[in-house]
């Protein structure tokens, strides 16, 4: 993709992300956000998450807020979110985000539950965190930054 910045500066650089490379950079797992419209108003909240056969997966506590918000009552129903992580590094100011933007099941089935178990999502929060989310992505998006004072490559 090509670096955007101002004609004739070698200021700030700004470059799209493919979505390969979005899903490549977010496969290691981590930290990233969950955004969704809730019982209050518009939702943020920090997951740990894990890339796990193309989907997002993480993990929260049964009757949670995140988990009566995203109920929809219906078996298998969908919930449309956002999810993003970044990684930015302040001192060669320069890093990416990516935003996905797809439904979110209630993982229900217990063989599926059970596989989810052994992928590696484990939260820091405290608590029982038995209930499993996934994110099936249906639209990814992302960009690679570089400050005005940043120098190397991009990543």
């Amino acid at each position: 993709m090509s670096e955007q910045h101002a004609p004739g500066a070698s200021g700030p650089v700004a470059r799209a992300l493919d979505e390969e490379e979005c899903l490549r950079l977010i496969a290691p797992g981590g930290i990233g956000r969950v955004a969704y419209s809730g019982r209050y108003d518009l939702t943020v909240l920090p997951v740990n998450f894990r890339l796990y056969e193309g989907d997002i997966v993480f993990r929260t506590e049964e009757g949670s807020t995140m988990d009566e918000d995203l109920r929809s009552g219906i078996p298998d129903a969908a919930y449309e979110v956002a999810f993003q992580v970044d990684d930015f590094d302040a001192d060669t100011e320069q890093g990416w985000s990516v935003l996905v933007h797809g439904p979110a099941y209630h993982v229900v089935d217990e063989q599926e539950r059970e596989a989810l178990s052994g992928a590696g999502v484990r939260p820091w929060a405290p608590g029982e965190r038995r209930l499993f989310f996934r994110i099936k992505p249906h639209r990814v998006s992302g960009r690679w930054v570089r400050g005005a004072e940043g120098e190397g490559g991009d990543e």
